[in-house]
């Protein structure tokens, strides 16, 4: 790689990634705007729908509630905006790795131990440390989706060129739709694809242990865990992408824009013969997703990256360094509890009705400086 970097034609030097550090400060800026809205972001505009009644408030608290089954809500895209950004950052991470000489074989121990702590995480996250039969535990969860997701795409990176890659992304969501469209569940026609009659919930019935998070269902099943995986290779292909020497950053940019568009194009066009469906993690989901994840990097690069416009962003970044920690921390500390011991008299002085939206800001802002705090200390959570 070239250790100079270079000008362009589009005016917007390219980036010098040999100097600069292996973590984007766009990447963590928007990994925290995605947590933003699962650690309370969502419920300000849950109370502000409460206490308005107002149409408008409540179409937008709509889009942070998860439909049924087919369709999609922006409260969809959460899970997977996560999934894509772990991606992004595996060649800033285990790419720098491998240019630094380490084997394969040492990389692909370490992603399979990270995928192995995730998905034990998540077993905690979800049944807490307590004893109990096995038939009573959810196995499935969204960090073991992210652990097993990220590992197959990290193996694929380190064994495959970008080219490669791509095919990959094609063959598992192509693969996804013609399995789903030709089989189905015992008793139901081929390509059913209802909670009961769908092949991917059937096949988790079938060999996932213990419970599954709607009985006959799990929206984290391993079965759908096949189309994440190239979430999990969009995310790695636009990381090679932004790590490119040489090419523009407003050429990036407009990569990811046009590719952003035209994901979503594909994405509803499919939708035609395959629902967007997150419960099933549909290919059309995929690429609904995927779409929207890179309209929104081409905007958080352009902004913070390009034209420099950074502290507007450190709010977010200090979510997004300790993203983890914030996600599973509700499980051992009781935030509602401190919110109300701190800031209570607040909403007492507001009073009725506005108060529920002002503790609603209240308990994000209780979160935000204990993550402030250890991003002060240098404290973060690394799997």
């Amino acid at each position: 790689m070239a250790t100079t970097a270079t000008a362009s034609s589009e005016g917007a030097p390219a980036d010098d990634i040999n100097k600069a550090s292996t973590r984007l400060f766009s990447l963590d800026a928007l990994r925290g705007f995605d947590m933003f809205w699962i650690m309370g972001g969502e419920e300000i505009f849950h109370t502000l729908a409460k206490t308005t009644k107002s149409p408008f408030w409540e179409a937008i608290a709509l889009q942070f509630t998860h439909p049924d089954w087919n369709g999609f809500h922006l409260y969809d895209l959460i899970f997977p905006l996560f999934l894509f950004m772990a991606g992004v950052s595996t060649p800033f991470s285990v790419g720098r790795e491998l240019e630094k000489g380490k084997s394969r074989g040492q990389l692909t121990l370490r992603v399979i131990k990270r995928a192995a702590i995730l998905v034990l995480l998540g077993i905690i996250y979800n049944n807490g440390l307590n004893i109990m039969p096995i038939s009573q535990i959810r196995f499935a969860s969204v960090l073991g989706r992210i652990g097993i997701a990220y590992m197959f795409a990290n193996i694929i990176y380190l064994y495959s060129r970008e080219r490669m890659q791509m095919v990959w992304f094609w063959v598992f969501i192509i693969g996804y739709w013609l399995l789903l469209k030709f089989t189905s569940a015992p008793g139901f026609p081929h390509g059913d694809l209802t909670m009961q009659g769908n092949f991917a919930s059937y096949m988790d019935r079938l060999i996932l242990p213990g419970k599954l998070y709607l009985g006959i269902h799990d929206p984290e099943g391993l079965f759908s865990t096949i189309p994440a995986i190239s979430t999990g290779l969009l995310g790695i292909l636009t990381g090679q992408l932004l790590k490119k020497t040489g090419l523009a950053q407003t050429r990036k940019v407009a990569i990811m824009a046009v590719t952003g568009v035209i994901f979503l194009i594909i994405a509803q066009i499919w939708n035609l013969d395959f629902p967007i469906n997150k419960n099933l993690w549909t290919s059309s989901f995929v690429m609904q997703v995927g779409g929207l994840s890179l309209l929104l990097m081409a905007l958080f690069y352009y902004v913070i990256d390009v034209l420099g416009y950074k502290k507007w962003a450190f709010f977010f970044r200090v979510i997004g360094m300790n993203s983890i920690l914030i996600y599973i921390s509700g499980h051992f500390i009781k935030w509602q509890y401190t919110t109300d011991g701190f800031f209570g008299w607040i909403g007492q002085l507001v009073g009725d009705p506005y108060n529920i939206v002002v503790m609603a800001v209240c308990f994000i802002l209780v979160k935000w400086i204990f993550l402030y705090y250890l991003y002060q200390k240098k404290t973060f959570l690394r799997v």
